[in-house]
């Protein structure tokens, strides 16, 4: 069975940096989406970005578009959010998300994915 556990999350200023590993066991190598996910209490979890790791292929939401950046260490079976220039609106648990799939798309809505970790805490201060 698939398991997803994160780390990297803490306490920054604003304009600092923050990297989330999430280290990804259970599923078919190379044949999945990964995606970060992130939640403010009483609020809808938000798709922040997703790669799937039969490719290079990766989706962003407008918000982190151009500061933070996913990628993937495919022999790690290995998912992480570079989170550069940091704002007090991006504090939130963030959580990462994986789903098996044989095709190359990956989208960011939290229905469409089946394993969930545990999540990790980034908070900004201005």
């Amino acid at each position: 069975q698939a398991q997803l556990v994160e780390s990297g999350g803490g306490s920054v200023q604003a304009g600092g940096s923050l990297t989330l590993s999430c280290e990804i066991s259970g599923l078919e190598y190379n044949r999945f989406c990964a995606a970060w996910f992130r939640q403010i209490p009483g609020k809808e979890r938000e798709g922040v970005a997703t790669i799937w790791f039969g490719g290079t292929d990766t989706t962003y939401a407008d918000s982190v578009k151009g500061r933070f950046t996913i990628s993937q260490d495919n022999r790690k079976n290995s998912v992480f959010l570079q989170m550069n220039s940091l704002k007090p609106e991006d504090t939130a648990m963030y959580y990462c998300a994986a789903v098996q799939t044989y095709g190359g798309s990956c989208l960011r809505m939290a229905f469409g994915y089946r394993h969930w970790g545990q999540g990790t805490q980034v908070t900004v201060s201005s």
